[in-house]
């Protein structure tokens, strides 16, 4: 374990990966070069140099920033130096908790999750509309059937219907004009 941990350390900072402990060991590097070059009897180079590593962020782990930080307060304790022209140091990272919630013992994380409480609840309203949405289809039917005027479940019978009670008017008539010829005497 200690071991690991001597991979992770860099300058009284433990990084929570390899890699970004590397980072920080090479952005000691740039510190100790910029550092053997640098003059700081000329602030105007001094504020370019910083300007430039923000905007090229050439620093992002806490070692780096620290760089950054020290150079801002070189800056700041020039004579005649406004802070509103000094740039402030952007953080190009979050603190939410993602990192904070992989580190949180085992019974936090093992914990039942809402979210399939959620998907239960989801589950369930949607079969209940899907069943309502089910009966009122089922409902439509059932009265498009049912309905005396034709459509496209019922126009079979509905023709028939009608044509039957055409037939069955025509006899009658039929009928009743036969008993008048009988009665006239007509067409013997």
């Amino acid at each position: 374990m200690k071991k690991d941990t001597e991979k992770l350390s860099v300058e009284g900072y433990l990084f929570y990966t390899e890699k970004d402990a590397q980072t920080a060991r090479t952005e000691i590097q740039k510190i100790e070069y910029l550092e053997a070059r640098i003059d700081y009897s000329a602030p105007d180079t001094i504020n370019y140099i910083y300007e430039k590593a923000i905007h090229e962020r050439i620093f992002r782990t806490p070692v780096g920033l620290g760089y950054l930080q020290k150079l801002r307060e070189y800056l700041l304790a020039q004579p005649g130096a406004e802070p509103e022209t000094i740039m402030d140091i952007p953080l190009y990272t979050t603190f939410d908790s993602e990192i904070r919630s992989q580190t949180e013992p085992a019974r936090a994380r093992i914990a039942p999750s809402k979210k399939k409480d959620a998907d239960k609840t989801r589950f369930m309203i949607s079969v209940i509309l899907n069943v309502m949405l089910a009966a009122a289809i089922l409902c439509m039917f059932y009265i498009s059937y049912s309905s005396e005027q034709p459509n496209i479940l019922n126009y079979e019978r509905a023709l028939i219907d009608r044509y039957a009670y055409w037939e069955q008017q025509l006899t009658e008539r039929e009928q009743v004009i036969r008993e008048v010829e009988k009665n006239l005497q007509i067409g013997e």
